[in-house]
């Protein structure tokens, strides 16, 4: 049954129902098929988009910009707003919901969006924060969706890394709120928020899901429907290379752990871009100085059938389209 979700902003998932979130993952995929199709909407017909970025980004601005096209809207994309420089969040946020009919931002506090849903009047989509990655969560469990034959309470899904960043806390959410088996495989210092933690738990006595967090990989991957990593030192935290390298070289992911699995059709998701080979200024600066062709994934796995890591990338524009039809326009 369709539901309405118009006027609402996506700060964090937490925010939304299970139902809610099924809700999205259903248009993701029917906003998919229209456009494999080939059939041009109009549900964003004269929506003016503005899109806010204090970090810089590839998928999260192209799959923005794509899906407001494709349904007819316009966009704006800002770097260089005076905001919180020459004028406060506050009246920039009341300016742009004058101007726009929904605005997208990307950078570093959680508080920001929190402050410009609570100011602009206008839907506010998060488009990543150093807390949450909500967009990404969605293309994650769509392409999840699209590759197992079980249904999701039935699935688990391994986060194996860093898994206190953004998007091990959004995964987290998204898979206590579907009930996923969720498992955490990483160094202690690198769990998840205690805090957070506790409150999926709670979540998950309703959704049947479960949370496991882990230092033993064997444990961790075993029976996974889904192998995911993620850059072991994100955006501000350059200066963190060598002892993220020393603390999770071992936790690799390799097809010596893709077999630790024991699940034949386990698939590998990225939410990218990833430091699979030496092909980039920053791959090759890390294999000068530590020696390491290849950091969180090796090139065969990130180039192997279990790989679904670009059907994850286009699903970012997919199931951003349904995000903003939703708040918009249905």
């Amino acid at each position: 049954m369709p539901m309405s979700l118009k006027g609402r902003s996506l700060l964090t998932l937490k925010d939304f129902s299970s139902e809610e979130i099924r809700y999205l993952l259903q248009l993701s995929l029917d906003l998919k098929a229209k456009k494999r199709a080939g059939i041009r909407g109009d549900l964003l017909a004269g929506r003016n988009i503005v899109l806010l970025f204090d970090k810089p980004s590839t998928r999260t601005r192209c799959a923005f910009e794509v899906a407001v096209y494709d349904e007819g809207g316009q966009v704006t994309f800002l770097t260089n707003s005076q905001m919180g420089k020459k004028e406060s969040l506050e009246d920039t946020a009341i300016v742009l919901g004058r101007f726009y009919d929904g605005i997208e931002y990307r950078g570093s506090g959680q508080q920001i969006v929190r402050d410009l849903a609570k100011f602009s009047g206008v839907p506010v989509w998060n488009g990543l924060t150093d807390d949450y990655h909500p967009t990404q969560l969605l293309a994650d469990i769509m392409t999840l969706m699209e590759n197992i034959t079980k249904p999701l309470n039935q699935a688990k899904l391994a986060f194996v890394g860093d898994a206190r960043n953004n998007v091990a806390n959004s995964l987290l959410i998204g898979c206590a709120k579907l009930g996923l088996d969720f498992a955490a495989v990483a160094p202690q210092s690198l769990f998840p928020d205690e805090k957070l933690v506790e409150e999926m738990t709670e979540v998950c006595r309703e959704t049947g899901g479960t949370i496991l967090l882990t230092e033993d990989i064997g444990e961790g991957v075993l029976g996974a429907d889904a192998i995911y990593t993620d850059v072991w030192v994100s955006m501000g935290e350059e200066s963190q290379f060598a002892e993220r390298i020393a603390l999770l070289k071992k936790y690799q992911v390799n097809m010596d752990l893709i077999r630790q699995t024991k699940n034949p059709e386990t698939i590998f998701l990225h939410c990218l871009p990833s430091f699979h080979d030496r092909n980039t200024e920053i791959g090759e600066m890390i294999y000068q100085q530590y020696g390491l062709a290849e950091m969180e994934v090796t090139d065969e796995v990130f180039r192997s059938r279990h790989s679904k890591v670009f059907d994850e990338a286009e699903n970012r524009m997919h199931t951003i389209k349904a995000v903003m039809c939703a708040t918009l326009a249905l």
